[in-house]
């Protein structure tokens, strides 16, 4: 077993996540917790967060995303996997 438990998450929102400052209160709660990555608005409506960290930080970030603006969200699709140490923090892209 790895020394680490980090671990990657993108996720994929859904609903009424644009103009609502989705990306700024994502990246407001990220700042909270040891994760790096971004959040970003997507074409088709939807927004995606690309985020890495030990898995109980990335966990408790998303959480807090789905508690904050659940309201706003009506799909959430995730796809899992290893980290690539690419981040150097967590940020709203364009």
């Amino acid at each position: 077993m790895a020394s680490t438990d980090a671990q990657r998450r993108e996720v994929y929102y859904s609903g009424r996540v644009q103009g609502v400052g989705f990306r700024y209160t994502a990246r407001s709660i990220a700042q909270g917790f040891a994760v790096t990555g971004f959040v970003k608005n997507l074409r088709d409506g939807r927004v995606q967060i690309v985020v890495e960290g030990a898995t109980t930080q990335v966990q408790a970030m998303l959480s807090d995303i789905r508690a904050t603006m659940g309201r706003y969200i009506t799909g959430v699709e995730e796809i899992s996997g290893p980290p690539t140490g690419r981040f150097s923090n967590f940020e709203v892209r364009f």
